[in-house]
């Protein structure tokens, strides 16, 4: 059991980090926002990142190019053996992190095709550091899958093996290697001195209670969103151009949609709906569904925040019909611009709500979720925009920056 307390601050203190991705996405953006309030306290901080480009004011270094990204990707479909590639390129990343020295080093996801996660843990086993590991899903802990709720399996209590979701990501479309990959990962994972792991939801404590990883003290740092972005905002300009203007407008997000995400139980909700109201989905997949009804307005994709802000602030309710998740902030960011949320109880998702400002309904239960929106519709001192923001204001990202840096890190 790792706990790190003491005079953290003395000088010299220096937190390595390391992601699939750096400044975008929420663990992209979590790290950036922790790098940036270290350096307000004088502590240096390093990220190393295997996708995308990374905010140039961060002190960073990118682990793999785009194609060696993409060729680590494509073995992987072959071979099941996701994150066993890109050897040399973990090695050189060693170098980086010993050339750095920190006194704590901070992983996120492994998973992303970007580095050989067998050269990295070996050196983690061995480099005396201080260990933070956040897990954002169940990828650590299984053969093949980041999760495995929608399909009800639970062979990665005892051991994985045929795995039935070997299709999804981390896809591969010929072998099965899930039975060595979980030997391996519990061979490498287990045992390492020092290692505090952190979730996002306690149902992924949980989670992480009945695996492999039980071993380790787990701490729950709720992931947190930026307030100053994601608040009540003039919607007027999308109204028009959607033709939503009168309309009563349910909002669904998903990167992309699909099945698990709720697609199929959106067709059937918008089947159910009358002519004043409207759904709204934003996200790549929609095409996966067929033809969409015509009171469904399919939005590709946003990559602009503030519009997302603009589409919550819109939206009458938020309609979150996920069959697993270990904590959207997709709930919360609706929240912080006033709308209240119903959601699946699946994994950590009801997690961001209490009964001021969101109803749980169970998972597929579409009478559920018609029962739930008839009772926000008819109580209108419920549900209200100032309560939704009030319990967004518990996941401040400065707070959490703040939990990470003084509960976790010890400074």
């Amino acid at each position: 059991m790792a706990v790190f307390h003491g005079k953290a601050m003395d000088d010299g203190f220096k937190v390595f980090y390391i992601n699939s991705i750096l400044g975008v996405g929420s663990t992209g953006r979590l790290i950036a926002g922790l790098m940036e309030e270290l350096g307000k306290r004088g502590v240096e901080a390093k990220a190393a990142y295997g996708r995308f480009n990374a905010p140039e004011s961060l002190n960073s270094y990118r682990i793999l190019s785009g194609a060696a990204v993409r060729l680590h990707g494509a073995m992987s479909r072959i071979t099941d053996r996701h994150g066993l590639y890109s050897a040399a390129a973990t090695r050189r990343l060693i170098k980086i992190i010993e050339e750095f020295d920190p006194t704590l080093i901070h992983v996120h996801n492994v998973h992303g095709y970007y580095l050989h996660y067998k050269v990295l843990f070996d050196y983690l086993k061995a480099c005396g550091k201080k260990l933070v590991w956040t897990l954002h899903d169940c990828w650590a802990f299984t053969g093949h899958c980041t999760h495995y709720q929608y399909i009800g399996c639970e062979k990665w209590k005892r051991g994985c093996f045929d795995c039935p979701q070997k299709k999804e990501y981390p896809a591969s479309f010929v072998m099965d290697a899930s039975k060595s990959n979980y030997e391996l990962k519990r061979g490498l994972f287990t045992g390492i001195r020092n290692l505090r792991l952190v979730t996002p939801s306690e149902w992924l404590k949980e989670q992480v209670g009945n695996s492999f990883l039980r071993e380790y003290e787990t701490d729950v740092v709720p992931t947190g969103i930026d307030l100053e972005t994601f608040k009540e905002t003039d919607s007027s300009t999308l109204k028009e151009r959607y033709g939503l203007k009168g309309k009563r407008v349910l909002l669904g997000v998903a990167n992309p949609w699909r099945e698990r995400k709720g697609l199929k139980d959106f067709i059937r909700l918008a089947g159910r709906m009358d002519k004043d109201t409207a759904i709204v989905m934003i996200g790549p997949g929609l095409s996966k569904g067929g033809r969409l009804p015509e009171n469904i307005r399919a939005i590709p994709k946003t990559d602009s925040a503030r519009e997302m802000a603009q589409w919550y602030s819109l939206a009458d309710v938020f309609v979150n019909l996920t069959y697993e998740d270990t904590f959207p902030t997709t709930n919360i960011e609706a929240l912080a611009c006033g709308t209240p949320v119903i959601t699946y109880r699946a994994g950590g998702s009801m997690e961001s709500l209490n009964e001021e400002c969101g109803i749980g309904v169970e998972v597929g239960d579409i009478p559920g979720v018609l029962a739930a929106l008839e009772r926000m519709g008819s109580d209108p001192g419920s549900y209200r925009a100032d309560l939704c923001r009030r319990r967004a204001e518990d996941f401040a990202a400065k707070k959490r920056f703040e939990e990470y840096i003084t509960r976790i890190y010890g400074l």
